[in-house]
């Protein structure tokens, strides 16, 4: 008896288990229906893996008891189902980070309620076995209200998978090693060095090759990373994660610098303020929140008329105007609104799309706003009249994402047609069209400079293009999204497991030129602590153990070469004297 028991128990687990898997994999995820639109975060889904471990338990009990009981406990699910079916309606599941939107009809709803019947039959041997004097239906309510307090939880089941495979628990070792020495030796030499200067960040001279490297990964979200916005003085980035967090970061260091929180789901959406000062982030929640950056400040939700929301359905995409005065918002509900920047009020409210928007931008001068989405059209409007003046419909596909160069002059949109358009904005004539992805394009971004258009896809490719010759230069291992710094000569990207990777046009690490001082980025004559303090640091950013990129190997072999030169260096004054 405590065996099956305990076999009962281990289902439920694996549906946990299984549940938060789905969730951390698929994302910020609702129902919508005539009834409106519900979030659905990773606790409802973690519960509903637990009802499915226990009704996977009810059919193996049902199949080695040869009980018919199962089979009635079916019978009454699948009429409860229809009933539910019958009072709210049709729905639908929506998915926005990986694209995937399906309606919820009756005989799904059968389904799901046999699922239910089946999982109180589990649960009602399960009681049989372990003699607990509960009845089914009081069970099942003690399940949800411990589910409810699963929050905890099911984050820590998203990093599950590092933690056994040693990875994580290597790195963050590896961290720690060298963040004691390294807070050490910053007090000796802050006490003992005459020239104070902190070592840069170096660059390593090389032969030219131009080729974008990843210099760096950053880690701080729990869950996959669906937005990113850098700062317009380049020092900043800001990233939105399914794990409802919006994280600040330092772009030159890697630093993680603050958390904004409050959304109550995955942020799909986050942009900053043409002066740097106001971030937005658009949510599952269906809000838009604003907070002020340098005070870390939050300033305000956005409403309209008497709502508690921004929207009726999930803020896909959130963007300011180039004069800052105002934001525009795009929606599963199918409408753009735009919101006064400083009073927080609706000022417009845009409806032509026949499904979700899944993308907005200004356009730099400030004269058009362009639009895209679930209808595969883009839609160009005229922010002088809040009119449109005309609709692209060649897609073939959900068109996802749309950019504009920053002479105003070229719109370019991405589609699940795998293929990415260019347009001229004032006319609406297809410039070119590149065909190189073989998955659903998923974001674009153009380098301000105007030579480098970045594509990532669903596929785990991001595919740097010329934009003069509409040749790939390069193919990288990422995801979206994807965004340049204003000086175009870094690029930022989402990575694997929450992670954030940090691109550069670097050279080829495998002939250095440059003396161990230059590499190691301090003076020739700097004081051994220092040299020691330098390499140290450098040691921390792009140890294998910590940074994941694909250069980080060969940058370390770098800096121990550099470190191992001074050091024979020092031998030979010494053996000198």
């Amino acid at each position: 008896m405590a065996g099956n028991y305990q076999t009962g128990a281990a289902f439920i687990a694996g549906g946990s288990l299984a549940g938060a898997g789905v969730s951390a994999t698929v994302g910020g995820m609702g129902l919508a229906g005539g009834f409106g639109a519900v979030a659905v975060g990773t606790t409802p889904v973690v519960a509903a893996g637990a009802v499915a471990g226990v009704a996977a338990y009810g059919v193996w009990k049902a199949v080695t008891e040869v009980d018919t009981v199962a089979v009635s406990a079916m019978g009454i699910g699948a009429v409860g189902g229809v009933a539910f079916s019958g009072v709210f309606g049709g729905m639908g599941l929506v998915a926005p980070k990986i694209g995937l939107a399906f309606g919820i009809g009756t005989v799904p709803m059968a389904g799901i309620g046999a699922v239910v019947g089946l999982a109180s039959y589990g649960i009602a041997k399960l009681l049989d076995e372990s003699e607990v004097k509960e009845t089914p239906a009081q069970v099942f309510e003690r399940m949800e209200e411990k589910v409810l307090q699963m929050d905890y939880y099911s984050a820590a089941v998203r990093e599950l998978k590092l933690f056994l495979s040693g990875e994580d628990l290597n790195r963050k070792f590896a961290a720690l090693e060298l963040e004691d020495e390294l807070a050490a030796l910053k007090a000796q030499v802050s006490n003992n060095s005459s020239t104070k200067t902190e070592p840069e960040v170096i660059s390593l001279q090389t032969e030219s090759s131009g080729r974008w490297r990843c210099i760096q990964t950053l880690k701080g979200h729990l869950a996959g990373v669906n937005a990113i916005a850098i700062t317009p003085d380049g020092e900043s980035l800001v990233s939105g994660s399914d794990d409802r967090q919006v994280n600040l970061w330092d772009l030159k260091t890697g630093k993680w610098l603050y958390t904004f929180t409050g959304q109550a789901e995955a942020v799909l959406s986050v942009a900053i303020s043409p002066d740097g000062q106001q971030v937005v982030s658009g949510s599952v929640d269906r809000k838009i929140s604003c907070w002020q950056l340098n005070t870390r400040k939050f300033l305000r939700t956005f409403f309209y008329s008497s709502s508690p929301y921004s929207h009726d359905g999930f803020v896909n995409s959130v963007a300011f105007s180039p004069d800052g005065k105002y934001i525009a918002s795009g929606s599963t509900d199918g409408s753009i609104r735009i919101w006064g920047r400083y009073s927080g009020n609706l000022k417009q409210t845009l409806n032509g799309h026949k499904n979700s928007v899944l993308s907005v931008a200004f356009s730099p001068d400030g004269k058009t706003l362009v639009s895209c989405g679930v209808d595969k059209v883009v839609i160009i409007w005229d922010l002088n009249t809040w009119r449109q003046r005309y609709i692209i419909t060649e897609h073939l596909g959900v068109v996802t994402t749309v950019v504009i160069s920053q002479d105003s002059q070229t719109l370019i949109s991405g589609s699940t047609d795998n293929t990415i358009k260019l347009w001229n904005l004032d006319t609406g004539k297809l410039l070119s069209t590149l065909t190189e992805h073989s998955a659903s394009i998923s974001c674009l971004a153009m380098s301000h400079d105007r030579t480098i258009l970045a594509s990532s896809s669903r596929d785990g490719i991001i595919k740097l293009w010329n934009l003069h010759n509409k040749q790939v230069i390069q193919t990288l291992d990422g995801l979206s999204p994807v965004a340049f710094s204003p000086d175009s000569k870094t690029l930022v990207s989402g990575g694997k497991n929450g992670t954030i990777n940090i691109w550069m046009q670097t050279q080829n690490n495998a002939n250095f030129s440059g003396d161990w001082w230059e590499v190691l980025g301090v003076d020739q004559n700097a004081h051994p602590q220092e040299v020691k303090f330098a390499y140290l640091q450098l040691a921390r950013k792009y140890h294998p153990d910590i940074n994941n990129c694909v250069t980080s190997e060969s940058v370390m072999q770098a800096i121990n070469q550099a470190y191992t030169a001074y050091n024979e260096q020092m031998n030979v004054i010494r053996f000198d004297v």
